[in-house]
Formats: C-alpha cells, structure tokens, sequence
C-alpha cells in the first residue's frame, strides 16, 4: 500500500467531512443519513483513486460498518484516518501469491 494513497484516502475523507458540515451547518453537522450523503459524494472519486466498481450501496454499508467498528476498536484515532486506513487494505494491497 503507497503511503500516497492512504494520505490521499485519508485527504479525500477529511473532505467529504467539511463539506458535510457546510452542507448541514443548520444543524452543526448533525445529519442521521450522513453515510447517504457521504456515499453520493464519494463514489466517483473513491472509484477513480482505488480503480474499483464501488457502488453507492456499497460505501453505505461500508460506512455504517466502519463507524460502528471504529467506536469500538480505535476510539482515539481520527476517523479520517481509520476509513482511509480499511479502504487502502480493502482495495490496494496485492492480493497474496
């Protein structure tokens, strides 16, 4: 996995973030379909930067998980960091030989 990549991810996640906000500053950001929001406005650029097929549907479920996992398993770390960080494994490493 390029380190690039997962600061690229990691960028691009951070974005997604402020522009919500901005999108929702009414309610300081507060949107309970937020991974709706976020999967309409990621997955063209998460396809181009992972050269995958990712379906909004996709990035939805993925969000839903990641958010749950997160609170659970890495409380401290910047969100931003641990979804870029499952998307780089998920989607860039070489597959084993």
């Amino acid at each position: 996995m390029a380190d690039v990549t997962l600061t690229q991810l990691e960028m691009l996640f951070q974005e997604v973030g402020q522009k919500h906000h901005e999108a929702f500053r009414e309610t300081d950001g507060v949107d309970p379909e937020w991974p709706l929001w976020y999967a309409d406005w990621l997955v063209d650029k998460l396809r181009a930067l992972l050269g995958s097929n990712l379906t909004k549907s996709e990035i939805v479920y993925i969000l839903v998980h990641l958010d749950k996992e997160q609170a659970r398993e890495a409380p401290d770390m910047p969100w931003s960091r641990y979804y870029a960080s499952f998307f780089a494994r998920r989607y860039l490493e070489e597959e084993p030989r």
